[in-house]
């Protein structure tokens, strides 16, 4: 399998298949509450088959071109992953996402990894609109949209129900043309 260098503390980026069923599981049970402050994968991978059932979901929309799921890795555990959540090529946008355990947190990994995945969107796919879109409380995941230069665009008020509670959610996106300049920029700045 391959994995992309997430810079010199040894963090990687590789894909995820339905055959990392028992790693997956095992990186959700050591995040469950964390990660479940704002996302509901810990509601849905709860055992062996539903992890399976999980990773198995996107395997076929990477191969239906529809979705990607990218486990990020430091010495060798997997301890979070990005997303395409949604990835429509004709329209020339896709939905990006991600979750951490909490003992990856405040690292950059999520940075990181995401900024990677975006490069390939943007460049290798020819993907227009990259979108965030995240709970108005989760203060560290619109972090990092605000230091991947995305732009918010709006807020969808109590537009989502999770665990028995409505949310706001967040819309942030960044264009090509800005990525691309941004990346320029922060070449410039080396």
């Amino acid at each position: 399998m391959y994995s992309i260098s997430l810079g010199d503390d040894g963090a990687e980026l590789s894909p995820l298949e339905p055959w990392q069923a028992e790693e997956f599981l095992a990186h959700i049970d050591r995040g469950r509450e964390f990660i479940g402050q704002h996302n509901g994968l810990p509601d849905i991978v709860t055992d062996l088959a539903s992890s399976r059932a999980f990773l198995q979901a996107y395997a076929d929309r990477t191969a239906t071109d529809t979705g990607r799921i990218h486990g990020i890795r430091t010495s060798g555990t997997l301890v979070g992953a990005v997303i395409f959540r949604r990835w429509e090529i004709e329209q020339g946008t896709a939905e990006a996402g991600c979750w951490l355990e909490p003992a990856a947190v405040g690292k950059g990994l999520v940075t990181r990894a995401v900024r990677t995945i975006i490069d390939w969107a943007v460049e290798e796919r020819g993907i227009h609109r990259v979108e965030w879109w995240v709970s108005a409380e989760n203060t560290p995941s619109i972090a990092v949209a605000r230091r991947l230069g995305m732009t918010k665009e709006g807020v969808l008020r109590e537009s989502y129900l999770y665990r028995g509670k409505r949310h706001d959610q967040e819309i942030w996106s960044v264009l090509a043309p800005d990525w691309r300049a941004g990346r320029q920029a922060a070449a410039a700045d080396r």
